[in-house]
């Protein structure tokens, strides 16, 4: 297995297929890098070199007790990107990937970065706060921990459902892929998803959103029950100087995996566009 020790000790390990401009995959909580695979294969198949680390606390990577932070996730993946010295990156992230790029560019620069693309993501802030009064109420993060903590197991079978919109009317359910998403969930460590629940909710990227200097395409289906649009994706387009905003009717949270097609063949069309753009 392919890995990268942190200066705390921390062991990440990360998957690196193929040869060409890089693109760099951050997955979302509490998965894995193989929460990627679909993305891999197609762009692997078409010329790039595609990267994807389990985040620390997460599948391979050491079950940490602590550092189950945003600024620690941003560290890890400039500490992985200067390993393999990458150049002209492309960072996707999904949900909680998707604030790991943000910060990993308000924290690092985009030096190495060409492009950044916001899937699902949990930007600019998902809380509900004075100043977010459309953020998610904190009750709901503290159910989230409380049933975790209670029946992880079935906790993590159960949310499936809405992360890829299974509990709506007339929906074809893959039992494959939910077995899938819990397989991934239960190789991390519990204080780390526990801790990173807080992380993805309650850290505030708008700073970050406003660094970003580079390409960015934000992908959000308008049918996200777990980072619902109007307080995320449209919220951080708007925010992100430049930012292309692409809106999916009826598409659910995990929609990378399944629209996969969909959302491989926009992808691709807008690393080609903006490359067209740059030149």
């Amino acid at each position: 297995m392919a890995t990268i020790t942190m200066k705390d000790g921390t062991t990440i390990y990360y998957k690196d297929w193929g040869k060409g401009q890089p693109i760099v995959f951050s997955h979302g909580w509490p998965l894995t890098g193989d929460d990627w695979d679909g993305q891999m294969l197609f762009f692997g198949q078409r010329g790039y070199r595609v990267i994807a680390h389990d985040r620390r606390g997460h599948g391979r990577s050491t079950q940490t007790w602590d550092g189950n932070d945003m600024d620690t996730y941003a560290d890890d993946l400039a500490a992985l990107t200067e390993k393999l010295d990458l150049k002209n990156a492309i960072h996707v992230g999904h949900s909680t990937g998707g604030g790991e790029v943000a910060r990993y560019i308000g924290r690092h620069g985009s030096k190495r970065v060409a492009m950044a693309v916001l899937i699902s993501s949990v930007p600019p802030l998902m809380v509900k706060t004075d100043k977010n009064p459309a953020g998610t109420p904190l009750s709901v993060f503290d159910g989230l921990r409380a049933q975790l903590a209670a029946n992880r197991p079935q906790f993590y079978k159960d949310i499936t459902l809405p992360f890829y919109g299974y509990n709506r009317p007339g929906a074809k359910i893959s039992e494959g892929i939910r077995e899938h998403w819990w397989l991934q969930g239960m190789l991390g460590g519990m204080k780390a998803h526990y801790d990173c629940i807080k992380a993805f909710s309650e850290t505030d990227f708008t700073e970050d959103l406003k660094k970003i200097d580079v390409p960015t395409l934000v992908m959000h289906g308008d049918d996200d029950q777990i980072v619902p649009i109007d307080a995320a994706g449209r919220m951080s387009a708007k925010i992100v100087k430049g930012a292309v905003l692409k809106v999916y009717p009826g598409f659910p949270h995990g929609m990378p995996t399944t629209k996969a097609d969909q959302i491989n063949a926009d992808l691709l069309a807008f690393i080609k566009q903006s490359k067209r753009v740059a030149a």
